[in-house]
């Protein structure tokens, strides 16, 4: 037998006395609570008490909705779209001279300038405003990690100044045409 195991059948013989031990090393459970059979109905009976004095943990449709929870769920939202649009544009970008599509520099620009103006806008503030929520509500985050700013009201003053920021800043870069 390896030491290990010998150290761990040591420390079962220590620690646990419902435990009986053979003469093999062999380790038999003794159970000291009687079970019996019951038929399928009285069965879900005592279930059916069981589960009326089980505790019910608290719903989300009790708690009051708040902003942590909008930037907690958009912060995770936004850096999905981000990746998930990267990883997709990243393999478009690899398929594109086997498939015959043109997703060169040039050919883009030249293709979004004949847009018009309420479409690049749009356009530019659906891919902005991800980036930038996920950017400044991940500053609030290592800021967090700091240890600085838990307090409710920091956290909720915080939470809507990175969302009203996120949009200043996305309406700014969105309308550079």
């Amino acid at each position: 037998m390896s030491s290990q195991r010998i150290f761990q059948l040591g420390l079962r013989r220590v620690a646990a006395p419902g435990f009986r031990f053979q003469s093999a090393g062999r380790v038999v459970q003794r159970r000291f609570a009687a079970t019996e059979r019951v038929g399928q109905a009285e069965g879900d009976s005592i279930l059916a008490k069981q589960r009326l004095r089980r505790p019910v943990s608290p719903h989300l449709s009790i708690f009051k909705p708040m902003i942590t929870w909008y930037a907690s769920s958009l912060h995770r939202i936004s850096g999905v779209m981000l990746s998930g649009a990267l990883y997709l544009f990243g393999f478009a970008y690899l398929a594109a001279p086997s498939m015959g599509w043109h997703l060169e520099t040039p050919s883009m620009v030249a293709a979004v300038a004949a847009w018009p103006v309420f479409a690049k806008v749009g356009v530019k503030m659906v891919a902005a405003f991800p980036f930038f929520f996920h950017a400044i509500n991940g500053l609030r985050h290592l800021t967090w990690d700091l240890g600085v700013g838990f307090a409710n009201k920091t956290v909720i003053r915080t939470g809507w100044a990175a969302v009203a920021l996120s949009t200043l800043v996305s309406l700014y870069f969105s309308t550079m045409v």
